[in-house]
């Protein structure tokens, strides 16, 4: 398969905004980890559980997935791990050597901090999935802040949510930046009135870039200053 070519890098006013909005998996972290352990590492253990070929295995799980996503189960290790009968944190742990970060991550959120700008993780993964990835990457030390969806009971695909957070966390969505690999989310992020969005060429290293998006499309966070 062909990559799509790479996107040319957006021009950001950074003197209109205050806030950075930052989306964990597939933005700032390679989504090749979520992906091998959505689509190869569970499969595996649950057809292991249940004596089943793991082709079968995942589609079942796939059959199951397919009714919650967008909404916060799809996004919930609790929820899973009692669907599926399997301990799901622990099932991450046994594959956390492949977290990482995507290219140029850290020196970005490096540079946001020396321009004066509030840089706030806002995340649909679970809080236990969070904490493992902090753990295994540090990504704590290079933001303001850390949320999670499950923090307000809704996932970002939800307009709500943009309106719980900016009361946990007051914010102009005039003067805010989000950047998020999930183009439904930047839609409902719209539909609330963030005005600067962008979204990611390239979240999982070992699959090919995106295109065409239907929002402004970065390849390398170096391309924004």
């Amino acid at each position: 398969m062909i990559s799509s070519p790479h996107p040319a890098p957006p021009e950001v006013d950074w003197h209109g905004i205050d806030t950075v909005l930052l989306d964990m998996d597939g933005t700032l972290l390679d989504l090749h980890f979520d992906n091998y352990f959505w689509l190869t590492h569970l499969p595996k253990r649950y057809a292991e559980q249940r004596a089943v070929d793991p082709t079968q295995a995942w589609e079942q799980i796939r059959s199951l997935i397919q009714g919650h996503q967008g909404t916060l189960n799809w996004y919930c290790l609790d929820f899973w791990s009692r669907t599926l009968e399997l301990d799901m944190v622990e099932l991450k742990r046994e594959v956390a050597h492949l977290i990482a970060w995507r290219p140029e991550t850290p020196e970005f959120l490096n540079w946001l901090g020396t321009q004066g700008k509030r840089r706030v993780l806002v995340t649909n993964a679970h809080r236990d999935s969070l904490v493992l990835k902090v753990a295994h990457t540090g990504l704590d030390a290079y933001l303001d802040v850390l949320f999670s969806a499950h923090d307000f009971d809704r996932p970002k695909e939800d307009r709500a949510l943009w309106e719980a957070l900016q009361q946990a966390e007051p914010f102009d969505p005039a003067r805010t930046l989000l950047i998020d690999d999930n183009e439904s989310v930047l839609a409902s992020a719209a539909q609330f009135g963030i005005q600067h969005l962008l979204t990611i060429h390239q979240p999982d290293s070992r699959q090919p870039g995106r295109g065409p998006l239907q929002f402004p499309t970065i390849n390398r966070f170096s391309d924004l200053h």
